[in-house]
């Protein structure tokens, strides 16, 4: 997704995001700069959308994306929503737009919630 050089602006020397993690559509806050992660780990996320064609349980387009921020508490996010639950994934969405899934979150782990690179802004 990412040049290297650009990765090494949004990563820190600890793993961490060095800049807030923003809504690409609204703007709105949805993670504090150190609060995260970077991962690499292979994900589906159907394409952007608002939330309540998310949960329909159709078999959307999508994109298989590998960068991620790894935030392992929920309490942790400034900003972001939940669809209903698809299988036993939750997508994550803006909390004020409603526009995602920007992450995706497995039922089984209670700690691991992955927000996609490509689906978000850094500021």
């Amino acid at each position: 997704m990412e040049p290297a050089e650009q990765l090494s602006e949004l990563v820190s020397a600890e793993g961490r995001n060095r800049k807030a993690v923003l809504c690409q559509r609204c703007g709105s806050r949805v993670l504090q700069p150190g609060t995260a992660l970077f991962s690499r780990r292979q994900l589906f996320l159907p394409s952007m959308r608002k939330k309540p064609a998310l949960s329909d349980g159709s078999n959307p387009d999508g994109d298989l994306l590998q960068e991620h921020w790894l935030v392992e508490n929920m309490f942790i996010f400034e900003n972001v929503g939940f669809t209903k639950d698809v299988g036993n994934i939750k997508f994550l969405v803006c909390a004020d737009c409603e526009i995602g899934p920007i992450g995706w979150h497995c039922l089984d782990d209670k700690n691991s919630f992955y927000v996609a690179l490509e689906r978000v802004s850094h500021e």
